[in-house]
């Protein structure tokens, strides 16, 4: 163990050291002091669509291009994001306002007209930047409080008929008037930057001579509001000016809370009722364990030990006649270690990324550091795949270690990078920003191959050079028979009747995490999601201990898989709850997003599937191992 603990707290002390490192300057999230006018450069990022499901770049669209478009500096999260930020022509001086600025003038082809007006129909949204923080648009509540809510970006466009007209027509948004809020230093004269609002506006606009350096628009005025003008119509051979304003506002919202408004919970009562109605299925669950341990660790087995006669102790229980059969090895016991030690790189992954983000390092204003977290730690958790799959396969009396080695290193992440690869190809065949590049893809085969694979070895040497782990009791050499089983505890029903209550302890959670996956909304509440997460440990390990004593009750000792299948089973139900809110919250009706969202929903299931199932097996595991090592067998 000595060299395994040295090795596990050399990496614990690494990952601690890396947040701390960051904590003083996070990139990109670090506050920056504007003087009286310093210039400000908006960043644009993808065009974005719930129906759709497929980000596309800004420069997709025949928008205002600079001289020289520059990409920003990308983590691996913002790429896996579909997130392109780059540079704009929206460029203005702080607390300098503008009024009617030209932003430039284009000339549609029938091409760029029929890509705006696709984009129209699925209701797409530009998204920008300034300052790190993203445009939002404002909205009156529709309850009629005074208080606004914020939508995030802005639509490229709207249909419509004007002017009486019975058909419906494209128009686009080409009038953007930015406000932007500041919090001003009274010592030193300079402001931060606590908000960037833009109201979008549809404008004909009409000049009489155009110059390039000084055009006078007739139809720009200073606040104008939208429907008080003649809307730009989207059609092919048609020019279109785009304008902006600018408008700064002293705000006093200080720069540490500039995010609230964007995460504004207004769910909150929700949560608390999806934290108490997973706390009473975890109490109920508790007293049923508590009831079993009492009754099996104390009477049970004090009963047992004064030697009564094998009819009395069969007549009161059962799960002791099988003691000489329990710790047989089970079919496919070797993939049972996969699985297993997958199991244990994945709760490794999910536990330091939660921790990481209830400290603050992965708040939304750190724009791709989840996702770009959860692949590194996943790689790095290799070390403990291989050590924990290597110590089960030994007590299995396993010789070949590098074969299963192998599995372990390969399997899942091969069924993973299987699906992910085709998924991206259908995303690419479709011209999304969403595909990744061959370089992302590279860089993804590297960390899993030159780091993830390594790591899984030396976990993998490590684990079979410690001693097997020792049966409490002797495994018989011809196995006993399994009397008939009663219809509700055969396999399959005691199974999916096991998944039922971790999946419902979740259920309500899950929803929120659907939402701000699908429908473009920020997670932040991670403080609820880990209690959630340890609620859903506490559940899949209770309800497989109170399952795998009753099995073992009725004299059957294939409790392996079925303690893992029993808590793994809580990801069908929420496959099928993935296909419920797909139906009833979802409007996507392309054949290509559709795919994709059973496709990545199907990924994250096999998942949880693989995580749940881990944690109900070293919960039996632990509870068989501790009823059994109590009892003197003769």
């Amino acid at each position: 163990m000595g060299s395994f603990a040295f090795v596990a707290s050399l990496f614990a002390l690494l990952f601690l050291l890396i947040p701390y490192g960051q904590s003083f300057y996070l990139p990109g999230v670090a506050p920056r002091d504007f003087n009286k006018g310093d210039p400000l450069q908006v960043k644009v990022n993808k065009l974005s669509s719930t129906k759709t499901q497929l980000p596309y770049d800004y420069y997709f669209l025949t928008y205002c291009k600079p001289t020289k478009i520059m990409n920003s500096a990308e983590n691996l999260g913002e790429v896996l994001r579909g997130d392109r930020i780059e540079n704009s022509v929206y460029t203005f001086e702080m607390r300098k306002e503008e009024s009617c600025k030209i932003a430039c003038r284009v000339k549609l082809d029938a091409e760029s007209a029929k890509n705006f007006k696709e984009k129209i129909d699925d209701e797409y949204r530009v998204n920008m930047i300034l300052d790190n923080l993203p445009v939002a648009v404002p909205r009156q509540r529709r309850d009629g409080s005074p208080s606004t809510t914020y939508e995030h970006g802005f639509r490229v466009g709207f249909k419509g008929s004007y002017t009486g007209s019975k058909t419906e027509k494209y128009f686009i948004n080409n009038h953007l008037s930015f406000r932007v809020m500041y919090h001003k230093d009274l010592e030193t004269d300079s402001a931060r930057i606590v908000g960037f609002e833009v109201a979008p506006i549809s404008i004909n606009h009409e000049y009489k001579v155009w110059d390039d350096k000084n055009t006078q628009l007739v139809t720009c005025t200073k606040n104008i509001i939208q429907g008080s003008t003649v809307p730009q119509e989207i059609e092919a051979d048609k020019e279109i000016v785009f304008t902006y304003d600018v408008s700064f506002k002293p705000s006093e919202v200080k720069w540490a809370s500039r995010w609230d408004t964007y995460l504004l919970m207004n769910d909150d009562q929700i949560h608390w009722f999806s934290i108490i109605n997973s706390l009473m299925i975890v109490l109920f669950l508790s007293g049923m364990v508590a009831m079993i341990m009492m009754r099996t660790l104390y009477r049970d087995i004090a009963n047992y030990n004064q030697l009564e006669t094998q009819d009395e102790a069969q007549e009161e229980t059962g799960w002791k006649l099988v003691h000489g059969d329990v710790f047989r090895p089970p079919i496919n016991s070797g993939l049972l270690c996969v699985y297993i030690g997958t199991g244990v790189q994945i709760f490794g992954m999910t536990l330091v990324t939660m921790i990481f983000a209830l400290l603050g390092f992965l708040s939304p204003s750190n724009r791709g550091g989840l996702m770009t977290a959860m692949v590194l730690l996943w790689v790095f958790m290799g070390l403990f795949a291989g050590y924990s799959s290597a110590r089960l396969y030994k007590m299995f009396k396993g010789t070949e270690w590098k074969r299963n080695t192998l599995k372990t290193a390969f399997m899942f992440p091969g069924i993973l990078f299987a699906i992910f690869f085709v998924l991206n190809a259908l995303i690419w065949g479709e011209q999304s920003s969403g595909a990744l590049p061959f370089g992302t893809m590279f860089a993804l085969v590297f960390l899993w191959f030159g780091i993830s694979v390594p790591l899984v070895f030396v976990g993998s040497y490590l684990g079979f050079k410690k001693p097997a782990i020792d049966d409490p009791v002797k495994t018989n050499k011809i196995p006993r028979q399994i009397p008939e089983q009663a219809w509700y505890m055969k396999p399959v029903f005691s199974i999916l009747i096991g998944g039922i209550l971790p999946f419902g302890a979740v259920f309500i959670e899950l929803f929120f995490i659907l939402t701000s996956i699908w429908l473009n909304q920020f997670y932040y509440i991670f403080g609820f999601l880990f209690i959630v997460f340890v609620i859903l440990l506490i559940t899949c390990a209770e309800i497989t201990i109170v399952l795998c004593y009753f099995q073992l009750c009725s004299e059957d000792y294939h409790w392996w898989w079925r303690a893992y299948l029993t808590a793994g089973s809580s990801a069908l139900y929420l496959f099928l709850y993935s296909v419920f809110y797909f139906f009833t919250k979802l409007e996507i009706s392309k054949l290509v997003s559709g795919i994709l969202y059973f496709g990545y929903m199907l990924l994250g299931s096999y998942a949880f599937f693989v995580l749940t199932g881990t944690i109900g097996f070293y919960a039996c595991f632990w509870f068989v191992r501790k009823i059994y090592s109590s009892v003197k067998i003769d």
